[in-house]
């Protein structure tokens, strides 16, 4: 199956993960310029975000999901390299403490959407519910079964609330995970990143396929839509998911632009009554 850069899943398509070559870059990006590449993109995305912030339109959720190694926290540490952080939040989901479990399962997520201005990205997301948690067997099927409804009502929810949704995918092929892993173990440095459940985790790959190719078929809608994330090479991912986030951010650019100058010319307006009256009394 080709592509463009990446794939974006539309809105009922039945995704099978082994049409999708992780390997696949696209002939027009080039490992060689890939920083400074990714340098453009991350000014630009820093710019975009000081327009997001400044206007408080809209806010943008970027969500991550991918199998363990397939790059989460180095796609945010490369990406966002030229934001704010005053304007941008990551949130990440591990099992849940004792008071989340007490709530119905999107409770701990929407307590940290991001709020208008704000860019947030989640680093695993309500999709555990239907993932880990689906593997497992830690509810039964007619549970979670009903929770792919139910993310989908809480995405249109927050885009009809002016959140701007892209979902990635991070797709890794199982050889690329092995020497991972591997690389893990061998670097003393990066003896820290090693946890014995990545591991463990790994006789579940095919059930982690299944599950997610569930979760892409049956989440991904036009107001927040999945992309399959080639990410076998981790500059090519960082490219592509800059790219895709910058091009949608942009198509707003004229709208928060137009804002901020309608305001400016407000405020220089007041400013200059303040000044002439200023004026007037001092004469």
């Amino acid at each position: 199956m080709s592509a463009d850069f990446l794939w974006k899943v539309s809105e009922g398509d039945s995704v099978k993960l082994k049409k999708y070559d992780p390997d696949y870059v696209h002939p027009s990006f080039k490992h060689d310029n890939a920083d400074e590449t990714l340098a453009a993109l991350g000014t630009e995305l820093g710019e975009l975000q000081e327009l997001l912030a400044a206007a408080q339109h809209h806010s943008v959720l970027m969500i991550l999901q991918g199998m363990d190694t397939s790059g989460k926290d180095g796609t945010i540490r490369h990406v966002f390299s030229h934001v704010n952080p005053q304007s941008c939040r990551v949130n990440s989901f591990k099992v849940p403490t004792a008071e989340e479990a007490a709530h119905d399962f999107l409770w701990r997520i929407h307590n940290v959407t991001p709020p208008k201005g704000v860019l947030g990205i989640f680093n695993r997301s309500q999709y555990e519910d239907v993932l880990v948690v689906r593997v497992h067997n830690l509810v039964p099927e007619s549970v979670w079964s009903h929770r792919y409804k139910a993310i989908n009502h809480f995405e249109k929810l927050l885009a009809d609330n002016g959140t701007i949704i892209l979902k990635f995918f991070l797709h890794i092929s199982q050889d690329e995970q092995t020497a991972r892993l591997q690389a893990r173990v061998d670097d003393k440095d990066k003896a820290w990143k090693i946890s014995s459940s990545d591991f463990a985790e790994r006789k579940y790959w095919d059930d982690y396929q299944k599950a997610y190719e569930d979760a892409l078929s049956q989440c991904s809608t036009d107001e927040a839509p999945w992309y399959i994330v080639p990410a076998n090479h981790k500059w090519y991912r960082n490219l592509v998911i800059a790219k895709t986030l910058v091009e949608t951010m942009r198509k707003y650019k004229d709208e928060w632009k137009s804002d901020l100058e309608a305001r400016g010319r407000k405020e220089l307006e007041s400013l200059q009554q303040i000044l002439a009256g200023n004026e007037a009394k001092s004469s």
